[in-house]
């Protein structure tokens, strides 16, 4: 700690040059943050997705449809303790662009299923007493202003109504929050009596089921025999676990974690690459310095330990800046609109973008400290 100073000036030598070191790594860090925080919107569910539930739908794609009938039969095959059904209604808000989920389910059995979603009893009761009756997620309800006691008209793209009139008009009377952050709280659930009875078609049918397992290592035995049982039948399907069925959700748009880690990737490169060149241009400027202190009895290690402390106070700082940034940014403000899920700097990438602070400064100076560590003392100090 009593080099810490000599660090120090060493830093502030040229001010210009490390402040615009500790900018430039920074803004990486502050794009490492919301590209996190956009990876962990677009991969929304995955991490809360239960480990002892799986999910049912058509073998060929989840467009098509299952007969509603097959949720007795699933119910009765072992290792399930408990299955439900959901269907996508993909429905818009006034304009095409004003869109958020909507799933119609009934809703006890859904509400038990998914523990994550949390509705005040009350209001639970109001649903279950109001055939047109609707809960929205809190994301979503502050968003568009929703209230409790509000008239919700949804227009149908796939879903038409019987009738005279085509829009869904669903009476709000509950807001659910997530259980963390995770949660999804932009979807709104209705339910599934007044939805079939109302649609001008498909009647009958759902989109998929979810099947709660009496014990989550039965996973993979209880999924191949729900698919044997409607193997023969016309509409076979494909149990998989509710984690993959979420990602293949949100690899539709491409594998996120991919695109995430190629552009992280090429920018934490380039700043090694710049924070690697001015580290060495600080090592050849102070050549002779550290012939000085070698002559003076400061050992290969010590001016090694320099070098590679300088590197590390640059690094910190930078990092520092950058993910505390990104993190106080994030909690603030969503740039998305309100376009994804869920918007959030996940405590894991927080914690990884740490350790990568450590590394990036350990890479770039671990070269500029070899340096320093092999100069000889008679060379350095003719160049003086």
């Amino acid at each position: 700690m009593k080099f810490l100073p000599l660090v120090w000036r060493n830093l502030w030598r040229r001010k210009l040059r490390t402040l615009l070191t500790i900018l430039s790594i920074a803004v990486a860090f502050l794009l490492y943050g919301y590209l996190a925080a956009i990876r962990a919107g677009m991969e929304t569910g995955v991490t809360v997705a239960g480990q002892d539930r799986l999910i049912v739908r058509h073998k060929v794609s989840i467009i098509q449809l299952l007969p509603v009938s097959y949720l007795e039969r699933i119910r009765q095959v072992p290792g399930v303790k408990e299955v439900i059904h959901s269907t996508w209604f993909g429905g818009v808000y006034q304009e095409p662009k004003n869109f958020f989920p909507q799933i119609p389910v009934n809703p006890e059995e859904y509400l038990r299923m998914y523990p994550e979603f949390r509705l005040p009893e009350e209001q639970k009761k109001a649903w279950l007493a109001t055939r047109t009756g609707a809960i929205v997620g809190k994301k979503t309800a502050l968003k568009y202003g929703f209230k409790i006691g509000d008239r919700i008209p949804i227009q149908p793209t796939i879903w038409r109504r019987s009738g005279a009139t085509p829009v869904w008009e669903f009476d709000l009377v509950g807001i659910y929050e997530g259980a963390d952050k995770a949660a999804d709280e932009s979807q709104l659930f209705f339910r599934y009596d007044y939805f079939d009875e109302a649609r001008s078609e498909g009647r009958g049918q759902v989109g998929w089921y979810v099947v709660r397992l009496t014990d989550p290592g039965l996973s993979e035995e209880v999924a191949k025999k729900i698919d044997a049982d409607f193997s023969n039948s016309p509409w076979e399907t494909k149990a998989e676990s509710e984690k993959a069925f979420v990602q293949s959700f949100a690899k539709q748009v491409g594998d996120i974690g991919a695109i995430v880690r190629a552009i992280l990737t090429a920018v934490f490169f380039t700043i090694l690459l710049i924070a690697g060149n001015t580290m060495a241009q600080a090592v050849r400027e102070r050549t002779g310095e550290i012939g000085v202190l070698k002559a003076l009895g400061f050992s290969n290690a010590l001016a090694m330990l320099l070098v590679l402390m300088e590197s590390m106070m640059v690094a910190v700082a930078g990092g520092g800046v950058g993910l505390g940034l990104a993190w106080t940014l994030i909690r603030l403000w969503d740039p998305t609109g309100g376009a994804l899920p869920v918007f959030y700097f996940p405590v894991n990438d927080l914690l990884i973008g740490v350790a990568l602070t450590l590394l990036l400064g350990l890479a770039t100076g671990f070269f500029p400290a070899l340096i320093a560590l092999r100069l000889r003392v008679a060379e350095a100090l003719r160049r003086l």
